[in-house]
């Protein structure tokens, strides 16, 4: 019996490579992939019928045909084949209609498969995932000109609301290329993320927002006595002292920490950078890093969820704690604590390439016992906004 053929997945075709010969993989199903020696990649299936092996029928090209469009088509034809009728007549029919995109879910297929294959692993995760998690569920069963500027902003609208005018904006532009992508290839004919200005999603008031003082006191007593749970709160905290991004600090495991030495290596590849990022704690930090040691619940992160699995925390947890205190401070997302901790640094006259290398900017001479320094006086002056109505819970 002969062993069956591990199935393909849209990464794997997308870094199949050519080679001076053409070759082909099986999919299954009679379904396989030809790899031609231009770097075109064509679908074809293979049959036999009354025991003898038949000519080989072309599908078509990957970059019109999505992995499981072709999954259909293959098992349409292998239905065919068992009943004992040749598919090569229905197979040249399907492919006069292989240029329609009938729902913008098809859309996104080819173009993941077809634009994706030259992209940074990186990209193409953000943009299977803002496709996933935010545009398929909303208009993926749409056909393409049924989708509305309006749509589209709905999206992004929703989006903000989570606290993430960055991703909407990001998002919106998946949207725009996405529809590009389609236009060229005549599936699609207008393009309606074009119509809505960046600036109506993510304005560079949202990019820049600095507490003042006060407003960084009054801040963290709410957090401190609201009702969220004691690893959100320090999380927080930790986020205005550390002056890291959310994700760095939610995704940190403790093999990251050396706290004796008030030291967190970031590595470079969570940093998306070609170096590590090393965070000089504050006393403070420490102290805080200490207790969540002595309590944690995984043995990997820092910030692990409660929902049974060894994982660390949701990225809108922090978005959604904060949103529920209902804070009186206008135009706030948790980006701008990295804003404000790099303003008020400035204004207390600290050198831009300390405060620079502390925001994890590539910047060159950012010496260590300045660094270190300097974030041990910003966890000072944050101390000394929260002690003007001290809180018996911090």
């Amino acid at each position: 019996m002969p062993r069956a053929a591990a199935p393909l997945n849209d990464p794997q075709i997308r870094e199949l490579k050519p080679r001076p010969t053409r070759y082909s993989i099986a999919d299954g199903n009679g379904l396989v992939l030809e790899i031609m020696p231009t770097g075109s990649k064509i679908w074809r299936f293979r049959f036999s019928l009354n025991g003898a092996r038949q000519p080989t029928v072309t599908i078509g090209d990957y970059r019109l045909i999505s992995l499981r469009v072709a999954r259909e088509k293959a098992k349409k034809y292998a239905a065919l084949v068992a009943q004992g009728i040749s598919p090569v007549a229905t197979v040249r029919q399907d492919r006069g209609t292989e240029r329609r995109v009938e729902f913008v879910r098809e859309g996104a297929e080819l173009y993941l498969a077809a634009a994706m294959a030259k992209k940074s692993d990186e990209y193409q995760r953000t943009t299977q995932r803002a496709l996933e998690k935010d545009v398929l569920p909303a208009i993926g069963n749409k056909r393409p000109a049924d989708v509305t500027a309006e749509d589209v902003l709905a999206i992004c609208e929703k989006i903000k609301g989570r606290g993430s005018p960055k991703m909407a904006l990001h998002t919106r532009n998946v949207v725009k290329r996405l529809y590009e992508f389609l236009i060229a290839r005549q599936l699609a004919t207008s393009n309606p993320a074009t119509v809505i200005p960046a600036r109506f999603i993510a304005t560079p008031e949202s990019r820049t927002r600095v507490l003042s003082a006060d407003e960084i006191g009054s801040t963290l007593r709410a957090i401190y006595a609201s009702g969220i749970r004691r690893p959100l709160k320090l999380a927080l905290h930790l986020l205005v002292l550390t002056m890291v991004r959310k994700s760095d600090l939610i995704e940190a495991t403790w093999s990251e920490f050396d706290l004796d030495a008030g030291l967190w290596r970031i590595p470079a590849a969570r940093m998306k950078r070609n170096s590590d990022h090393w965070v000089h704690l504050p006393h403070q930090a420490v102290s805080m890093l200490a207790e969540l040691r002595q309590s944690k619940t995984s043995q990997a992160f820092v910030f692990p969820t409660t929902r049974g699995t060894d994982r660390p925390i949701a990225g809108s947890t922090l978005n959604q704690a904060v949103k529920a205190l209902g804070l009186d401070v206008e135009h706030f997302v948790l980006h701008d604590f990295r804003h404000t901790a790099a303003a008020h640094l400035s204004a207390m006259g600290e050198p831009a390439e300390a405060i620079e290398a502390a925001l994890a900017h590539e910047v060159k001479d950012a010496h260590t016992s300045e660094r270190r320094r300097m974030l041990q006086s910003w966890a000072d002056f944050v101390d000394a906004q929260i002690a003007r109505h001290r809180l018996p819970d911090y």
